[in-house]
């Protein structure tokens, strides 16, 4: 299965887990905001496939949310959850950018059959944006190491080295082939550069004590996930 990022915005923070809950059980990544304000940010720094809105919402309602969200030129799929029921708010809705709209009260089967018919619309491109690291969830398109809820946002070249670690699971990845690829070149300078950023890494990691980075004398990297 194609694990998505999908961004749950919603104040009634019974509602919100409830939610959270659901689409994570069916093994997506989730994370939440309770206004439209922090919707935004995490929008930017996340990147969704699929964010999944109240319309109601302080600080910046779930439309005007939403037409913000579109101008950024992304993918990204809508779903509006409402009490907000009529006609207009309905076209309104879709107008100014949402994929589909379903009334509060919902059934949540219903509201999961809705989510994965949106995410079908995106075919498999993000299938490899997202790496299960120990007890650790990296998401490299977004540049985002998450434990136990905490969210750790890593730098370009953190996120490129980790993802070409994960990418190769246990297998040795050469410091030549990750300067070249990251950096530029294979110098002295950028090798000692690179072995700042895998110490890192290790303290980034270092929650779960089964992981760790060996370093492979003279020959470069591997990620270890022991048992």
């Amino acid at each position: 299965m194609t694990k998505r990022r999908i961004l749950i915005v919603e104040d009634e923070a019974i509602l919100r887990r409830i939610v959270k809950d659901a689409v994570e059980e069916a093994g997506h990544y989730v994370t939440t905001a309770e206004d439209g304000e922090e919707a935004l940010r995490l929008f930017r720094a996340e990147r969704p496939h699929l964010v999944i809105a109240d319309i109601m919402l302080p600080k910046l309602d779930g439309f005007e949310m939403v037409r913000a969200m579109r101008k950024e030129g992304s993918n990204t799929q809508y779903l509006f959850l409402s009490a907000r029921s009529t006609a207009e708010d309905v076209v309104e809705g879709f107008r100014v950018g949402g994929n589909d709209y379903l009334r509060k009260p919902f059934a949540i089967n219903e509201l999961m059959a809705r989510v994965e018919a949106l995410l079908m619309r995106l075919g498999d491109d993000a299938e490899s944006d997202i790496y299960k690291i120990g007890r650790y969830e990296f998401d490299c398109k977004a540049q985002v190491l998450t434990i136990d809820g905490e969210t750790r946002h890593l730098s370009t070249k953190e996120s490129a080295l980790l993802a070409a670690l994960a990418k190769e699971g246990e297998k040795i990845v050469s410091s030549q082939c990750l300067l070249t690829e990251i950096w530029g070149d294979d110098s002295y300078y950028n090798l000692r550069s690179m072995n700042v950023f895998v110490s890192k890494l290790r303290t980034y990691l270092s929650k779960d004590k089964s992981i760790d980075i060996s370093a492979i004398r003279g020959v470069g990297y591997k990620l270890v996930i022991r048992k």
